[in-house]
């Protein structure tokens, strides 16, 4: 071939027109979208949620080569080049038409995943979401690039039978089980939750804003973890029968370990039986103080397997089910304050009865303190007579898990009040006597006093 014949001066003066306005569209697309950018911020500026912040964000790149895809497109058609280029031109043309195509839905569909993993993932309960959003924000590009060069090879006439094949018969059917699991997983995440909490607000129930939230909140992780189990072994198995593998001696093998298995961890089935029937119940959730298994302790998490708690010196206890025999719920649907008050032996009983319930009063009264109580603390009865006073038992019942909060404010106004009414807090204290009459010795100078018994002073004389 003669280069001559194509790169003369007469061919080169016929793209110069061609050129000249590619470059001014080039100038011109890229000064609209600098305009149509600026406009995007100063709109994304007043929303509230930042998908548009990362859209405008990360498609800068991807608009900016569309714009030159645009002049060199529109540039290459009014150019009067050789018919023999004429279809290498178009076929490069629609290959990075395709390529620019792949690379743009891969930058939307990852700033659709950042977005979810920004505003979305913090708002639920488990990070299998987090986990599924991060996998997916590096694997999208991956396999996104992958069918691209297939695809860019296919149309270059550089095709393999055998991959396009295998592609045309599985591609789509894994593709969509694929996008099937992820948004079934994902739904769960979000759409389960909001079911139960609806159903548990209408549910005949008595009880109060935050035992429903716990309620909500057990059943919701208890059932989203099952369900997300449930899609994954279905999901699963679909793959392999997609990918001709056989899946009935996977099931057989899979139901011999179960039968192994059931006999070799009866303690397992103990503690996921006792787990049912601990949710089902209702016996506590998570938030609630509880003792279980001689262990005190806020819930933190609990599953069908095991019982997660964290006591009062931040230890945490995981705790299996089938180890439960009495749980005791210290916060459901009500807790009550349960305290003794000392005074001393010469107090009025009644007087600091009427400044107990006095104060518990006031205490009810308070803008802050009254919404923690149910019932004002009063003084219920004198409830023994101790080795250095006598104690009052004082109650009153509060909004669960606010108990100790109260009692300790109670103490502190009670002794601030029994302080103004000279109302005497007694300590531990004890009289000793020898057996005989105490000794009492007065010295006021040359002729003090001596007081005793008569041995005693005698036996002083004597020696002296």
């Amino acid at each position: 071939m003669d280069p001559g014949k194509y790169f003369n001066t007469e061919t080169l003066l016929s793209l110069a027109l061609p050129v000249g306005i590619g470059l001014l569209v080039l100038a011109v697309t890229i000064i609209l979208r600098r305009i149509l950018y600026r406009g995007l911020r100063r709109m994304a500026a007043k929303t509230k949620t930042c998908l548009d912040d990362i859209l405008i964000r990360d498609t800068r790149i991807a608009s900016l080569l569309w714009c030159i895809w645009l002049a060199g497109y529109t540039g290459l058609r009014l150019a009067q080049t050789p018919e023999s280029w004429a279809g290498v031109i178009r076929q490069d043309l629609l290959v990075v038409f395709a390529a620019l195509g792949i690379y743009t839905a891969i930058v939307i569909v990852v700033a659709l995943l950042k977005w979810y993993r920004t505003e979305i993932c913090p708002k639920t309960k488990g990070n299998l979401d987090d986990i599924i959003i991060t996998v997916l924000i590096y694997g999208v590009p991956i396999i996104g690039a992958a069918l691209g060069i297939i695809l860019i090879l296919d149309m270059l006439g550089y095709s393999n039978p055998a991959v396009n094949s295998w592609l045309a018969g599985h591609g789509a059917r894994l593709a969509l089980l694929a996008v099937i699991g992820i948004a079934l997983l994902l739904a769960s995440i979000v759409v389960i939750p909001r079911i139960i909490e609806t159903a548990v607000r209408n549910s005949k129930a008595e009880q109060t804003e935050e035992e429903l939230k716990k309620r909500a909140e057990t059943l919701s992780s208890v059932l989203t973890t099952t369900f997300q189990v449930f899609i994954i072994l279905i999901i699963f198995f679909m793959v392999l029968s997609e990918l001709g593998i056989n899946i009935a001696p996977v099931l057989a093998s899979a139901g011999v370990v179960g039968i192994a298995l059931g006999f070799g961890a009866q303690s397992l089935v103990k503690d996921v039986l006792a787990g049912l029937f601990i949710i089902m119940e209702n016996q506590y959730r998570k938030g609630d103080v509880v003792r279980i298994a001689d262990v005190s302790g806020v819930v933190e998490d609990i599953n069908l397997r095991r019982t997660i708690l964290r006591d009062m010196d931040g230890v945490t206890h995981v705790v299996p089910n089938g180890e439960i025999r009495v749980a005791s719920n210290f916060t459901k649907q009500w807790s009550r304050a349960n305290l003794n008050i000392s005074v001393s032996y010469d107090t009025d009983l009644e007087k600091a009865m009427a400044v107990i319930n006095r104060v518990g009063k006031e205490m009810a009264e308070d803008p802050v303190w009254g919404q923690l109580l149910l019932s004002p603390p009063r003084a219920l009865r004198v409830d023994k007579l101790g080795d250095s006073g006598i104690e009052i038992k004082v109650i009153g019942e509060t909004k669960p898990i606010r108990q100790w909060e109260v009692m300790g404010e109670l103490r502190l106004r009670i002794k601030k009040a029994f302080d103004k009414e000279g109302i005497e807090i007694p300590w531990p204290h004890t009289k000793v006597y020898f057996g005989n009459q105490p000794l009492i010795i007065r010295s006021d100078g040359p002729g003090g006093e001596f007081k005793g018994n008569p041995q005693d002073s005698g036996a002083s004389s004597g020696k002296n």
